[in-house]
């Protein structure tokens, strides 16, 4: 056995047996861990806030090789983040990122990839009502590039040779980003996303804000949910994030990606 000191992040909590909890961590060193609280539920002294989601702080986790599930002896919060609890729409989105998360990084040493989820969760704690849908979706697109499914915007994803900024183009989620004319002819399916589809895209994965109205940052959702599908392990359903997806509290929607 050895003792693992790592920032981390809780993405989920459950109930285990009558007094314990099982959380799912992402942490700085280890990637994706899943640890058993042992009194959780019936005294709050030894873990306090840590067992509530989205807490982030120091984990001291006692680790078997060969098990799945590890003894967390300690949690040391430093963030909170409560601000995640108090609407709907930060909650739901915030959700949505802990369970991509979950199926995108793996049991690993993932510092760039926690640090987005760091920086992303911060980000939504602040966001304003309207916002939460385009902080989302760009946390998000980074995550997926910062694990290795960055798709391609700039060059066709299939001959690599570039595609003209101001053009309409075909993003194929089966073939991992945008087509050049000839491509896209030789490609079923996709959608046509228009310059400033791709231009949004293309700033989301280089870190940068990106404001949006409510019809435009639907359609997004919509095709980073294609993507996650076609791409992440697991092709099960993305539960949270169909919640996230769904929410009616950005007003009526119509797609600007057809």
């Amino acid at each position: 056995m050895s003792l693992l000191q790592t920032d981390a992040i809780v993405l989920h909590v459950a109930d285990y047996l009558e007094s314990s909890r099982i959380l799912r961590l992402v942490t700085r060193e280890a990637g994706v861990q899943s640890v058993v609280a042992r009194g959780a539920r019936s005294s709050r002294k030894r873990f306090g806030s840590a067992v509530d989601l989205f807490a982030e702080g120091q984990a001291q986790i006692q680790t078997k090789p060969g098990r799945d599930l590890h003894a967390l002896h300690g949690f040391d919060v430093t963030t909170a983040r409560p601000a995640l609890a108090l609407d709907l729409g930060r909650f739901t989105a915030a959700s949505a990122i802990a369970e991509c998360a979950l199926r995108l990084v793996h049991e690993e040493a993932a510092p760039v990839a926690y640090g987005t989820l760091v920086e992303g969760l911060d980000q939504l704690a602040m966001a304003a009502p309207h916002d939460t849908v385009t902080v989302t979706v760009g946390v998000l697109w980074r995550l997926v590039a910062e694990v290795g499914f960055r798709p391609s915007v700039g060059h066709c994803a299939e001959c690599h040779a570039p595609v003209e900024a101001p053009l309409t183009a075909r993003f194929s989620v089966m073939a991992g980003g945008t087509l050049c004319a000839t491509c896209a002819r030789r490609t079923p399916g996709g959608r046509l996303l228009p310059p400033d589809a791709r231009a949004a895209l293309e700033a989301w994965l280089g870190g940068h804000p990106v404001p949006l109205d409510a019809s435009a940052a639907r359609a997004h959702q919509r095709l980073l949910r294609e993507f996650l599908l076609e791409h992440v392990p697991e092709r099960r359903p993305l539960k949270a994030y169909q919640v996230w997806e769904q929410g009616q509290w950005d007003g009526s929607i119509k797609s600007h990606i057809k």
